[in-house]
């Protein structure tokens, strides 16, 4: 993953929190349209207060055709935005205009459910549209105080909780305080975990920046170190003719023992400039999975001094894919930390787990610190007490996420440490038209 990726993926944080910050409003929606329902037939009916029901009625019924469209809307794939968030409070405070203009205009005791809106503006719109959102609804509390129908409700403040028009203003306090607390924590919270989700986005740009700062580092140190691994293996080559060198088998020995280690770093050379996508006149090898992990494996145990080493090749169906060299340094840099932990037993094993290729390396050695489990993957994180400890698990981790895979690790119970490798089979093999 790139991080062009990250910044797309950033958008998309953004987005999910718009359709979840819209979903609140849609159920708060649908809690305003039961609740006025209800206060309208219970002001009317019970207690015998005249209001305009067919209208008010009517105002109700278009309030919950427009939530069933939002509702329509929401669960499309478009951006939730600042605009939209504005329009669908705009909707509430002018039905919420329009009822109180019905029953009573400013003298509602219902008139402060303004604030619900302005609050919830506060939380979910810009600083311009929240402001914009105040004007209004101040526009309309003082339109509402010029031209609202009085309602025929007598403001017998004096009575105390027996008064109408104090129960109705404590009624609505409550519920300003209810719909408050309930909304804008939920709110919040959907606020939160997208900060979470983008620092998150933000640390893995970061890690992928540096990676990419060190294949270019190791790109070029690979580029400096093919002119003289060639020069050195034309010189060896020549030294192997040379009659003091031909007469003397010891030293013709040596000699090969050299030009083994001088190929063995050609070798390297040319992995790491293959995974920098610089390959050095080698070609891509079409493989299979389980013929893949059995070379790697005996590779690695010619070039390591392993006492005892456990190989268990689970993997059924065997699929063809492409040799790559970056995978194969991935699983090798976690066999050498498993190596490094206990160098009398380690263990690889390999798994198919639906869609995936499961490789899990095991240890007998001390296993995991906490500390180091909570930041497992994280440059520099290493009990080795050496620069540049840990930046093998921190590269195998990212290689296999930008695989679409994961690296996680726990400590056994028996002692030791278990790293599995999780890879989507559909990102290392080769479907049927790209084998023909």
């Amino acid at each position: 993953m790139g991080i062009q990726s990250i910044t797309i993926d950033a958008a998309g944080v953004d987005n999910v929190t718009g359709h979840k910050n819209m979903l609140q409003l849609i159920q708060l929606r649908w809690i305003a349209v039961v609740g006025q329902f209800f206060t309208i037939g219970v002001v009317h009916y019970g207690f015998d207060i005249p209001l305009p029901i067919e209208t008010m009625l009517a105002v109700l019924a278009a309030l919950a055709v427009f939530n069933i469209a939002s509702m329509v809307r929401w669960r499309s794939p478009k951006e939730v935005t600042n605009r939209r968030l504005f329009v669908a409070l705009l909707v509430d405070v002018a039905t919420l205009t329009a009822q109180l203009y019905l029953s009573g205009g400013a003298s509602n005791p219902f008139i402060f459910l303004y604030l619900l809106q302005v609050n919830l503006g506060a939380v979910l719109l810009s600083p311009r549209a929240t402001w914009t959102l105040v004007g209004i609804t101040i526009g309309c509390f003082g339109g509402l105080a010029l031209y609202g129908q009085p309602l025929a409700l007598p403001l017998d403040q004096a009575g105390g909780l027996s008064s109408p028009y104090v129960q109705g203003m404590l009624i609505c306090f409550a519920l300003d305080g209810a719909l408050l607390v309930i909304f804008i924590s939920r709110i919040g919270g959907n606020l939160r975990e997208r900060d979470a989700r983008l620092a998150s986005l933000r640390q893995r740009a970061a890690e992928e920046e540096h990676v990419v700062r060190m294949g270019l580092l190791a790109s070029g140190a690979a580029h400096e170190l093919g002119t003289p691994l060639a020069t050195l293996a034309v010189i060896l080559g020549d030294w192997r003719r040379m009659s003091p060198f031909v007469a003397d088998r010891e030293l013709l020995q040596e000699l090969g023992e050299m030009q083994a280690q001088v190929q063995r770093c050609k070798t390297i050379v040319s992995g790491i400039l293959l995974s920098a996508g610089e390959a050095r006149g080698e070609s891509s090898v079409k493989t299979t999975v389980c013929t893949f992990l059995d070379e790697l494996v005996a590779e690695w145990r010619d070039t390591r001094s392993v006492q005892w080493f456990t190989y268990d090749n689970r993997f059924t169906e065997d699929l063809p894919m492409v040799s790559d060299s970056t995978v194969k340094q991935m699983i090798c840099n976690v066999l050498d930390n498993a190596l490094e932990a206990s160098p009398h037993w380690c263990c690889l094993e390999a798994t198919r787990s639906g869609g995936s290729l499961l490789i899990m390396i095991t240890d007998s050695g001390p296993g995991f610190a906490p500390e180091m489990l909570a930041q497992f993957g994280k440059p520099y994180q290493s009990s080795k007490g050496r620069p540049g400890g840990g930046l093998g698990l921190f590269l195998s981790l990212n290689v296999a996420r930008t695989l679409g895979g994961s690296v996680h690790a726990h400590n056994r119970t028996v002692g030791g440490a278990v790293v599995t490798i999780s890879l989507p089979l559909a990102a290392i093999t080769l479907e049927e038209n790209e084998e023909q």
